[in-house]
């Protein structure tokens, strides 16, 4: 069957309109279908993509085919003659500045394939050509920055980061590539054989040398994890610099990413800021989702349903499990050290201590119910759900340490990956809802495998202080704030508008609600700072007044102050630790190992 063929072009970058165009050269006989997804794989919430389509029309052999839309993404052409090709040219509104959709101005162009690409119903495995064509003015520097091969060239060829055709194998290929097009910062390095370029978006002062360094460590240590040679012949970070944002989404051979403009680091910057930790370990994290999710994935996402939403109950483990190794490969990289690497633990564990919903939801549940919960969260819901990732990730730390502790360091998490990685990942082979105990029952054994399906079913808290005794590791418990407490969290500002009610806490019992506007404490008027001074003055069992606006209207409360909760985790090596705990700890974060330099780039590189 004749390929495909996509032309898309930013037609009206002020009003932020791509024009797209998909012609099929061979058409169903019985009118041709054709659906745009409603979700985009590694984002599982339903987006309703075909909202942001403001025209559309069809097309054969210059004469207008009549359209009829069937659902909310779905639209059928009325019959054609044989042997006629059949278009659909289309407006997509792109302003999502995400990592999600779409994004069109005078100064760049962003698109993920899933948001502005129809899919053509029964030749979704037909090859396909994609023409990307620039702005017709104002772009003269412009460049394009995608993994998708040229259409000229062979797969893994040098790209040449300009307009022009691309293809894709299939159009499950073709949604999985985003493009950036506009004026942006370019580099490269070469680990495992293969090359990894980076684009920066938007204005910076990255030190790009340092990054280059410090990305290719990362990227070497997680191949040499999976083994050589990753499963992409080449790779691309795309980021777009922002004043205040953090994200990612996951692809076959790059990632689009958010970060703050803070977050890079720049020219003579001593050490590692926390915003680079959190950049590196964003990068490690998208990274790693190369082979955990795009090629080790459940059964229930082979193949995507992108009409609907796709349940399973292993987010858990394959956002969790990642989640685990991000920030643990830039430690064993040699990127960031142990003090750092337990620092950023620490905050994972907070995290996890300071949310009550723990109790409530498990992360099997979390994981089936991401859909309509974890993508959705209100007000209530650091009461009502537990984060798949953040207690994923401690799971598989749990997982991790159990296993060389057991085994005296013999075994580890890594046994796990790369059992997975032989057994499905090379395979494509789906991995079923047990199919993550199975591995575990193999090589850990099989009283562990029922821990985990305990753990992961069950709404306990996790034994951790315990486990990082053996490695060697302190843990102190403090509250964040030795002040008594509301039991609230405010909203970002100035303002003390109240953001979550915290269950069974005082200001709940005293009838206080989310979105409440704090204004009074003991007759005093209060902001988010002033606030917390005030509270600082105070015992835990003190009863103040406190008013506030719901709404438009003003209510007065009596709030009996409580205890602030110690769940602040400090993580510090211990120095009296025997020598067994120090070897195991050793062993799990790397310590002894120094992290072999990464390839040079070679000349001609860009």
């Amino acid at each position: 069957m004749s390929p495909l063929h996509y032309v898309i072009h930013p037609s009206r970058p002020g009003a932020h309109l791509f024009e797209v165009r998909c012609t099929a050269p061979e058409p169903a006989p019985d009118g041709q279908r054709f659906s745009l997804p409603a979700w985009i794989p590694g984002s599982y919430m339903i987006r309703e993509f075909a909202r942001h389509i403001v025209s559309l029309r069809a097309e054969s052999g210059g004469r207008a085919v009549p359209l009829v839309k069937l659902d909310k993404h779905t639209w059928q052409a009325a019959k054609i003659p044989r042997g006629q090709a059949l278009s659909l040219i289309y407006e997509v509104y792109a302003w999502d500045l995400s990592v999600r959709a779409a994004h069109l101005d005078r100064t760049h162009g962003f698109f993920n394939g899933a948001s502005v690409f129809l899919a053509v119903e029964g030749q979704t495995d037909v090859p396909c050509l994609v023409d990307i064509r620039p702005p017709a003015s104002g772009a003269e520097n412009w460049r394009v920055a995608t993994a998708l091969p040229r259409a000229e060239g062979e797969p893994g060829a040098a790209a040449s980061f300009g307009f022009g055709l691309y293809r894709a194998a299939d159009y499950d290929e073709l949604i999985d590539h985003p493009v950036e097009m506009g004026v942006f910062t370019l580099d490269c390095f070469k680990v495992g054989g293969i090359r990894h370029d980076i684009a920066l978006s938007g204005r910076h002062d990255c030190d790009m040398a340092r990054l280059k360094t410090d990305l290719a460590r990362v990227c070497q240590w997680q191949i040499a994890l999976f083994g050589a040679p990753p499963p992409m012949t080449r790779y691309l970070f795309l980021t777009r610099i922002v004043d205040e944002g953090h994200g990612g989404l996951e692809h076959r051979a790059s990632t689009a990413l958010i970060a703050s403009r803070g977050d890079l680091p720049y020219p003579g910057m001593k050490g590692l800021s926390d915003g680079y930790k959190t950049y590196l370990g964003l990068c490690s994290h998208e990274y790693f989702h190369a082979w955990n999710v795009k090629r080790i994935k459940p059964a229930a996402f082979m193949p995507y349903d992108l009409a609907r939403e796709n349940h399973t109950r292993l987010l858990w483990a394959f956002e969790g499990i990642t989640s685990y190794y991000d920030d643990l490969a830039l430690a064993r990289a040699g990127v960031i050290g142990v003090d750092d690497y337990l620092g950023l633990l620490a905050k994972s564990v907070s995290s996890l201590l300071n949310t009550p919903g723990r109790h409530r939801q498990s992360v099997a549940a979390s994981s089936f119910d991401a859909w309509t919960h974890y993508y959705r969260q209100d007000e209530n819901s650091p009461n009502a759900i537990v984060s798949y990732y953040t207690k994923g990730a401690l799971i598989a730390l749990m997982l991790d340490l159990q296993l060389r502790a057991d085994s005296g360091g013999g075994r580890s998490l890594d046994d796990v990956m790369r059992a997975l990685w032989r057994r499905h990942g090379l395979s494509g082979v789906g991995v079923s809802e047990d199919g993550i105990f199975d591995v575990i029952g193999e090589i850990g054994g099989a009283r562990l495998a029922r821990w985990l399906r305990r753990t992961v079913e069950g709404t306990g808290d996790l034994a951790l202080e315990k486990q990082l005794r053996l490695f060697g590791v302190h843990w102190q418990a403090e509250a964040a704030n030795p002040a008594p407490t509301l039991g609230i969290r405010l909203a970002s500002g100035k303002e003390a508008r109240i953001a979550t009610v915290y269950d069974n806490g005082p200001a709940q019992k005293a009838g206080l609600s989310a979105g409440d506007i704090l204004i009074a404490f003991e007759g005093l008027r209060v902001d988010a700072d002033s606030l917390q001074k005030l509270l600082g003055r105070r015992r835990a069992g003190d009863r103040v007044e406190i008013h506030a606006f719901r709404r438009d209207e003003l209510m007065r409360f009596e709030v009996e102050l409580g205890v602030a909760p110690e769940n602040t985790i400090k993580l510090s090596v211990n120095g009296r630790a025997g020598r067994e705990a120090e070897k195991l700890r050793q062993g799990w974060l790397g310590e002894h190992k120094a992290a072999k330099a990464p390839e040079k780039p070679r000349p001609g590189c860009l």
